[in-house]
């Protein structure tokens, strides 16, 4: 029995060194993360393409852990701010973009629609700082 302590003992202690390495990888000090278009304050008729531009990083899929690179999420209408120190999350206000894509088209009801990115690691936590775009405001028509 002693020696089933033991093993699992050890087993939990060789996870917590991964489970650290996991939350957060580290950013370039000048990355820069935007929206190419819409750009804030566009009124826009319908669907539209969302465009999404990264300097100082690579845009990559996620599962891939290459150093000073991520993958895009689209927060829509997200008001409260990320944990650190969980993925972010993925619904309908949350938009992961895990297979390394620059834009995506984008549908959303009538009225006014506030959208942020944010870069993720390969396991979906923000970056440490974590690397966001501005938030910007659009009106759908």
């Amino acid at each position: 029995m002693k020696v089933l302590r033991w093993i699992a003992l050890s087993a939990a202690l060789t996870c917590l060194p991964f489970a650290a390495y996991a939350q957060g990888k580290p950013a370039h000090k000048d990355a820069h993360l935007y929206f190419v278009w819409p750009q804030n304050g566009t009124v826009i008729k319908g669907g539209f393409w969302c465009r999404f531009g990264l300097r100082n990083m690579g845009v990559t899929h996620a599962g891939d852990n290459y150093p000073n690179s991520g993958h895009h999420h689209l927060l829509i209408n997200v008001n409260e701010p990320l944990n650190p120190n969980e993925p972010i999350p993925q619904d309908r206000s949350h938009l992961h973009f895990g297979a390394g894509q620059t834009e995506a088209r984008i549908e959303l009801p009538p009225g006014k629609h506030t959208l942020q990115l944010v870069l993720g690691d390969a396991e979906h936590y923000p970056h440490v700082p974590p690397v966001v775009s501005q938030k910007i405001t659009i009106t759908i028509r």
